[in-house]
């Protein structure tokens, strides 16, 4: 699907990532508690889609484009599996740069659904799949200054491990309690030090080891075929 007007475009890429999508899972939970959590994933799954198609301006580059993103999205999910230290949202805040912010956000939206097959769905999956959509959306926003200071990626890297720590907190509090409750909330962002350190760790790791390789091919493939 092609979306040609690059008005139409440019307010979805904008409102898709940062209204209807934290407002789908805010209703969804208001709506549904713990349940038909099911629902809540389908419904960021197309949006996620939906802001993904809002990126394209000419359906054969588009349609390249899926390739390589279905590609990374394939690595980051293969990525969650290494036990410990993963790679998988480097690979994400990666796919955002060189292919693009909204590619970025679906490749963080599938990459947490689809695993998730495998790790176990449940009510926390929508948030997963904001949260590392995010990510890579915003490393989309600042790909330019990112691939140039290689030291700003890393501290983006690690950044990123606590933006997504700070938001699974927030599902973490709805699961104990009915609403967000601050005491309740700064207990579970201490209580998470730990997992938040090892993300962190893990970001930095692999966008050290990473970053010019990946990034490299991805970039002689945009300039080979323009994507």
């Amino acid at each position: 699907m092609v979306i040609r007007n690059k008005k139409i475009r440019d307010v979805l890429r904008i409102l898709i990532p940062f209204l209807v999508i934290p407002l789908a899972i805010f209703i969804a939970y208001k709506a549904f508690r713990q349940q038909h959590y099911s629902v809540t994933t389908l419904v960021v799954l197309v949006l996620s889609l939906l802001l993904f198609a809002a990126g394209y301006e000419k359906k054969k580059t588009g349609s390249r484009r899926m390739v390589l993103a279905a590609v990374m999205t394939a690595l980051a999910i293969l990525g969650r599996f290494i036990p410990y230290i993963k790679p998988m949202t480097a690979l994400i805040i990666l796919s955002g740069m060189y292919l693009g912010a909204e590619t970025g956000f679906m490749t963080g939206a599938l990459a947490a659904a689809v695993s998730n097959f495998y790790f176990g769905q449940g009510p926390w999956t929508p948030f997963q799949m904001f949260a590392l959509g995010m990510i890579g959306l915003t490393a989309g926003f600042f790909s330019r200054p990112l691939k140039e200071k290689k030291l700003l990626l890393l501290v983006y890297g690690g950044f990123s491990g606590i933006v997504y720590s700070l938001i699974m907190d927030i599902w973490t509090v709805l699961w104990y309690n009915e609403g967000l409750v601050f005491e309740l909330y700064k207990a579970a962002v201490l209580s998470a030090v730990p997992y938040t350190i090892t993300y962190c760790i893990s970001n930095v790791v692999f966008l050290a080891v990473l970053g010019r390789p990946i990034g490299e091919k991805l970039e002689r493939i945009h300039v080979k075929y323009g994507i």
